[in-house]
């Protein structure tokens, strides 16, 4: 994709929100009884003159993160990511807004990206397998299938591996070249009139290294060709997190729970924030108990169109 640079101004920083995650994404069944909704709790109206939607508080930007060495351009243009993927079905639901007006970005293309159930990432499964330093967790022959009956229900699971090494999955480094034609995990889809994307994928799981988390980018100023989306440049790269009561509940579900690969937790993640919605805190939805039937999750972004993020700097 080729990067152009926005236009030179630059909009007054007092007047840059993101619209509070959620209230206008997930249905209302989703939090009913019987249901497990996580969130944000540490989030502040702030006033403001804007007039955003029924519903929506106006916040500041979405996060900017490091885009990582497993990056592939944006030619999968699709809503299904899944592929062949085993694992806990996953809807994530995003809205895209001008964070200088709180109005819904139209036909920005956003890019999502992670690793499978097990660490793995596709066109890098060689170097993202294994369970070694930035590994996969691929588990070893001969593990068993069954879920744990030992994972607490209030504490992580693994033990702390801190910052990931240097070019490991997901962290800074420098962009790496694949080394294979898979594309699972992997899609772009252009923003409707009203903001909106949907990807049907699955719940990520977990590797050396890092939390639990999904790739994104978001391009303006492009367009749609046969070989994908084009020009233009991109205003917003960061990543989305999961609360650690939903990674827990992820770990009882095969084929997650044949993992034997140390986990970060969220509060131990070198690339998390720790500022909620605004850091890419996800809001999760999916009835208790029942986990492997699907998970919804659902945030707004706050980007600056004007920007240029491609996320190789940080």
């Amino acid at each position: 994709m080729t990067e152009t640079q926005g236009p030179a101004h630059k909009k007054d920083m007092t007047r840059r929100r993101v619209i509070l995650a959620g209230g206008a994404v997930v249905a209302a069944a989703g939090v009913g009884t019987g249901f497990v909704a996580t969130a944000s709790a540490d989030e502040e109206t702030k006033s403001s003159g804007s007039k955003p939607g029924k519903g929506e508080v106006c916040y500041r930007l979405t996060s900017e993160t490091t885009e990582g060495p497993y990056y592939i351009d944006a030619d999968k243009i699709r809503k299904d990511i899944t592929e062949d993927r085993e694992g806990i079905p996953m809807t994530l639901r995003l809205k895209v807004i001008d964070s200088g007006t709180c109005k819904p970005l139209k036909r920005a293309a956003v890019d999502i990206w992670h690793c499978d159930a097990l660490g793995i990432y596709s066109g890098y499964e060689s170097m993202s397998q294994g369970g070694g330093p930035g590994g996969g967790g691929t588990p070893p022959s001969g593990t068993p299938t069954d879920a744990p009956t030992d994972i607490p229900t209030d504490a992580p699971t693994g033990q702390p591996t801190g910052a990931p090494p240097s070019g490991g999955p997901g962290g800074g480094g420098g962009h790496s070249e694949p080394t294979d034609d898979e594309r699972y995990l992997r899609g772009t889809q252009l923003t409707d009139q009203h903001g909106y994307v949907e990807f049907k994928t699955v719940f990520p799981g977990w590797y050396q290294g890092r939390a639990v988390h999904i790739h994104t980018k978001v391009h303006v100023g492009g367009k749609m060709t046969d070989a994908g989306y084009e020009g233009g440049h991109t205003c917003h790269t960061g990543q989305f997190f999961f609360a650690e009561s939903a990674v827990l509940d992820s770990a009882k579900v095969e084929p997650y729970s044949t993992s034997t690969t140390p986990r970060t937790t969220l509060t131990e993640d070198t690339i998390y924030d720790q500022s909620g919605v605004t850091g890419g805190l996800l809001k999760l939805s999916y009835r208790k108990g029942r986990m492997a039937r699907g998970v919804t999750g659902s945030i707004t972004m706050g980007v600056d169109p004007d920007e240029t993020h491609d996320g190789t700097d940080l």
